[in-house]
């Protein structure tokens, strides 16, 4: 007996504009909710704090960095997991939450500026309540293990700033902390690359995500993990064993990260460490092994991760990428 699949609708008229309008508010909604959003840019006179969120932070060495936000017109606060000593950690994990804590709910702070990597973030991040965050969105900054913080943020719909530590400022080079005073101040963010024998040519535009290769591993299947589908994935790591490379690219593979991107951003791949019996690529030919089924751009070397030049990153921000045997460019979209 045929049945009429639009009976039920033709029946229930009153019923179908309703429905119709509840599928229009839900579409809306979803792509709302797929729109970064852009804390505001610093202005001189705005207050910047410095906090550990990992390793603790114990030398009096944050002078240089102080003297550094003064002269571009910031105050500064230290926050109190400055100096705290807890085996590696700086204090406690409820120590260092409350301080983060702190620093996000205080209206007069515009940034939090982590001090260093090392590993703990991830110890805190379910300790922080992000309601007066969403209410007034301010700029956290770092890189490393901060990269819990930027994925987590990015799955909330906020931007952050992958770049250079507090600690670093003295031995970092100048291109790297003009690139942060360009990020946190909202001028035009342009990056043009030297080529590199290995990048595979090509244009992608689309949302950056990313950062450490090991945080992001480690936070696959966890509520901090970042959706890659159509975004520009970065990565870099430290110290790592080569086979541990090739194990975290391919987790990111088989978990469908790869084969939903648009292109990749591969920073620095710094102090890799090999067995006695050779894995017999290096960290660049792993990246290059496992994404060469995927007809996307890859750039390499790009500075930026565990290198002396650590240029900033504006994460959650839509960027374009030109991989040509010429120069390679990264713009970072106006929001």
């Amino acid at each position: 007996m045929y049945t009429n699949p639009f009976s039920f609708i033709q029946k229930q008229g009153a019923l179908y504009p309703l429905l119709l309008l509840i599928f229009v508010l839900q579409s809306i909604n979803s792509q709302a909710q797929t729109t970064m959003i852009t804390p505001p840019y610093l202005q001189k006179g705005d207050t910047i704090a410095i906090v550990a969120t990992a390793r603790k932070n114990v030398d009096d060495n944050l002078k240089p960095t102080i003297d550094l936000l003064h002269s571009w017109g910031l105050e500064v606060v230290v926050g109190s997991t400055i100096g705290l000593d807890l085996n590696q950690l700086a204090g406690t994990d409820e120590q260092r939450a409350a301080d983060f804590q702190h620093q996000m709910d205080n209206p007069n702070i515009k940034a939090i500026w982590c001090a260093r990597g090392g590993y703990g973030t991830v110890r805190m991040i379910d300790l922080l309540d992000f309601t007066k965050f969403k209410q007034h969105p301010k700029w956290i900054v770092g890189f490393s293990d901060v990269t819990v913080l930027h994925n987590h943020l990015n799955t909330m719909g906020y931007k952050s700033i992958h770049g250079t530590m507090p600690v670093s400022v003295e031995k970092t080079a100048a291109e790297s902390i003009s690139s942060l005073r360009t990020a946190l101040f909202g001028d035009p963010l342009v990056y043009k690359i030297d080529p590199f024998p290995m990048n595979r040519f090509g244009k992608a535009t689309g949302e950056l995500v990313g950062g450490n290769l090991s945080i992001l591993y480690s936070l696959l299947g966890s509520k901090s993990a970042i959706d890659c589908t159509d975004k520009i994935l970065f990565i870099e790591d430290l110290d790592e064993y080569l086979y541990h490379i090739d194990r975290m690219m391919m987790n990111l593979k088989r978990n469908g990260c790869l084969e939903s991107i648009k292109g990749i951003i591969v920073g620095g791949m710094t102090k890799m460490k090999d067995n006695d019996i050779p894995w017999g690529k290096n960290a660049n030919e792993i990246v290059q092994d496992v994404t060469k089924i995927y007809n996307i751009p890859v750039l390499y070397n790009f500075p930026a991760g565990h290198v002396h030049d650590n240029r900033a990153l504006i994460m959650g921000n839509i960027v374009s990428m030109d991989v040509n045997e010429n120069c390679n460019t990264v713009i970072f979209k106006a929001p």
